[in-house]
C-alpha cells in the first residue's frame, strides 16, 4: 500500500516539468540588482529555471546538478520578454548573454541524507561536509493538496512548553503562527518545540526543518551547535539563506525548505517547519517585486503578499490515510513593531494561520519567561490536539490566567482589595511562575501534566512566589526519583487515571512532609 502511494506521488511530482522546447534561446537587455530583462523566450512559464550561457562550450545540462552553472528564475511574463532573478552571483551576468530555457520547474533537492545537515535556499549543502549521493527533486511551487485530501487534526505535536501545551495546543498539521515584537522570545519558542521532539518515541518523532531568512550567520550558527548539543540536530535539517544573500534566495528559503518537508510527508511521515521569519521573506519579495517593477501596494508591498504566503501556509497539512497519513506542521514567525498586529503582514498571516501565539514585549520586561498573552493567543485547533491528561489538569488554566491579568491591572489602582480578590491574584501569581520556563529546557508531557496537576490542587498555595520556581523544579526531580512507573503510564496512555491521580497525591504529600521548610509563605 505504501509503495503504491509513494509511486503516485512520483508520478504527481513527474507532471512538473513543462512541456516547452528546452533549446529556446533568449538574450539579457538589461541587468541590475540581481535581476534581468530577458528578450525572447517566448514559451517562458513562470517559475522555469533559466540558465545563463557565460562560455561558448557551454551545453544545457539535463539537471541542476551541476553547481558551477549559473541559473535563473523567470518571475515576470511581458509582451516582448520576461524578467528574471538570478539564482547567484549576479556580477557573472553582462547585457548581451544568451539564455537557454530548461523546460524545468526549480526544484530541490530531498531525502534522508538531509538529516542533520544545513543547506541553502537551492538545496545545496553549504556544512562542509560534501555533496549529496542519492537524494529526490521536489519542486520548490507545488498546489497544496485539496480539503478531500486531508483529515482533521487530533494528534499532538508537544511543544515542551507548558503555556503552550496546557493553553494554546498544537496538532499535527496545524499552522500556529508565532509572533511578538524583536527579541522576545519567539525563535527560542520554535528551537525549545524541536529539541522536544526528541522524548518522541523514533517511529513517531517529526522531521523538523528550521528556515532562516535573513537571519544573521551567526545566529543560525549558535542554532547549530544548540541542535547539536541537545542531539536534536540528527532529526532536523537547516535551510538557511542569511540576510546577506541575495533578495531571491531569501524570497525562496521558506518554499524550498516545505518542499524538501513534502518528500517525508508523502511517505507517510510527519514534519515540523518553522519559518523565521516571513516579515523578512515579505521585504525580500517586496524588494524582488519594486525591481520587477511591479505596481506597489499597501505599505509598497505588492498586490499578492497574501497569495504568496497563503500558498506557502496552504501546504501545511495532514493528509487523509489513502494519501498515506503524513503532516506538515507550520510554526510561521512573524515580526511586530512595537506590538502592532494591525500591520499589514501581521494581519495577513494570522488570517490565514490556525491560531497564534503572541509574545508581549512589557511581560518579557517583567521576566515572565516566555512571554505569551494569553488573552490575545489562540489555537483554533484547541483542545482536539491535546492528551486527555493535559485536557484534565488545563481545563481553566487559560481563563484563570486572564482574569488575573485583568485583576492585576485593577490591582495598581486599588488601595484596598477584599479577601477573595486577594486570593485570586495570589493564586495568579504562583500560576504565573508555575508557568515560567527557563530557555532550551523544554519539559515532557507527562512531567508538565504532574507538575499542572499539583498546582491545581493547591500544592503553591503556601509557597512564597519567589520560590515558587525553585519549588517546582525539586518537585520535577523528586517525581523522577520515586515516581517513575506513574509518569511512564501517563505518558503511554495520555490518561491521568484514578490511580495516577492517588500517586500524584501520595508524591505531594511525601514531598511536602521531606521539605517542610520551603511551604512557609511569606
Amino acid at each position: 500500500m505504501e509503495s503504491a502511494i509513494v509511486e503516485k506521488v512520483i508520478r504527481e511530482i513527474e507532471n512538473y516539468t513543462i512541456k516547452t522546447n528546452s533549446h529556446e534561446i533568449g538574450r539579457v537587455t538589461a541587468v541590475g540588482d540581481g535581476v534581468v530583462a530577458i528578450d525572447g523566450l517566448s514559451k517562458a512559464v513562470m517559475s522555469e529555471v533559466i540558465l545563463f550561457e557565460e562560455g561558448a562550450g557551454d551545453s544545457l545540462a539535463d539537471s541542476m546538478k551541476d553547481h558551477s552553472r549559473l541559473y535563473g528564475l523567470i518571475l515576470n511574463l511581458e509582451e516582448d520578454g520576461a524578467r528574471a532573478t538570478i539564482l547567484g552571483d549576479s556580477s557573472r551576468v553582462c547585457e548581451g548573454m544568451t539564455v537557454r530555457s530548461t523546460g524545468k520547474i526549480l526544484s530541490v533537492p530531498s531525502g534522508d541524507e538531509l538529516l542533520g545537515r544545513v543547506v541553502n535556499a537551492l538545496g545545496e549543502p553549504i556544512d562542509g561536509r560534501g555533496a549529496f549521493v542519492k537524494t529526490t527533486m521536489m519542486p520548490v511551487e507545488r498546489e497544496a493538496y485539496g480539503v478531500m485530501h486531508r483529515k482533521s487534526v487530533t494528534t499532538p505535536l508537544a511543544t515542551g512548553i507548558k503555556a503552550i501545551d496546557a493553553m494554546i495546543p498544537v496538532g499535527r498539521g496545524q499552522r500556529e503562527l508565532i509572533i511578538g515584537d524583536r527579541s522576545t522570545g519567539k525563535t527560542t519558542i520554535a528551537i525549545d518545540t524541536i529539541i522536544n521532539q526528541k522524548h518522541e518515541p523514533a517511529e513517531k518523532r517529526p522531521i523538523c526543518i528550521y528556515v532562516a531568512i535573513g537571519q544573521k550567520e551567526s545566529k543560525t550558527a549558535r542554532i547549530v551547535a544548540q541542535l547539536k548539543a541537545e542531539n536534536a540536530l540528527d532529526y532536523t535539517i537547516i535551510v538557511d539563506a542569511p540576510a546577506s544573500a541575495p533578495a531571491a534566495l531569501q524570497f525562496l528559503a521558506p518554499f524550498a525548505g516545505v518542499a524538501i518537508g513534502e518528500y517525508f510527508m508523502d511517505r507517510g511521515r510527519d514534519v515540523l517547519i518553522v519559518y523565521d521569519d516571513l516579515s523578512k521573506q515579505a521585504v525580500a519579495y517586496r524588494e524582488l517585486s519594486l525591481l520587477l517593477r511591479r505596481p506597489p501596494g499597501r505599505e509598497a508591498y505588492p498586490g499578492d503578499i497574501f497569495y504568496l504566503h497563503s500558498r506557502l501556509l496552504e501546504r501545511a497539512a495532514r493528509l487523509s490515510d489513502a494519501k498515506g497519513g503524513g503532516s506538515i506542521t507550520a510554526l510561521p514567525i512573524i515580526e511586530t513593531q512595537d506590538g502592532d498586529v494591525s500591520a499589514y503582514i501581521p494581519t495577513n498571516v494570522i488570517s490565514i494561520t490556525d491560531g497564534q501565539i503572541f509574545l508581549d514585549a512589557s511581560l518579557f520586561n517583567k521576566g515572565v519567561r516566555p512571554a505569551i498573552d494569553v488573552g490575545i493567543s489562540v489555537s483554533r485547533v484547541g483542545s482536539s490536539a491535546q492528551t486527555k491528561a493535559m485536557k484534565a489538569v488545563a481545563g481553566s488554566l487559560k481563563l484563570e490566567l486572564a482574569q488575573f491579568r485583568e485583576l492585576e491591572a485593577f490591582m495598581q489602582f486599588a488601595q484596598d482589595l477584599d479577601k477573595a480578590t486577594a486570593d485570586r491574584i495570589a493564586s495568579g501569581q504562583r500560576m504565573v511562575e508555575v508557568l515560567k520556563q527557563k530557555n532550551g529546557a523544554p519539559i515532557p508531557m507527562e512531567k508538565q501534566v504532574a507538575v499542572l496537576f499539583a498546582a491545581g490542587q493547591k500544592f503553591f498555595a503556601d509557597v512564597s512566589v519567589s520560590q515558587v520556581t525553585s519549588v517546582e523544579a525539586r518537585f520535577a526531580e523528586f517525581l523522577d526519583d520515586g515516581y517513575e512507573a506513574t509518569l511512564l503510564e501517563i505518558k503511554k496512555t495520555g490518561v491521568l487515571s484514578d490511580d495516577s491521580k492517588k500517586a500524584l497525591h501520595k508524591a505531594m504529600e511525601e514531598f511536602r512532609a521531606g521539605h517542610g521548610e520551603l511551604f512557609a509563605s511569606t
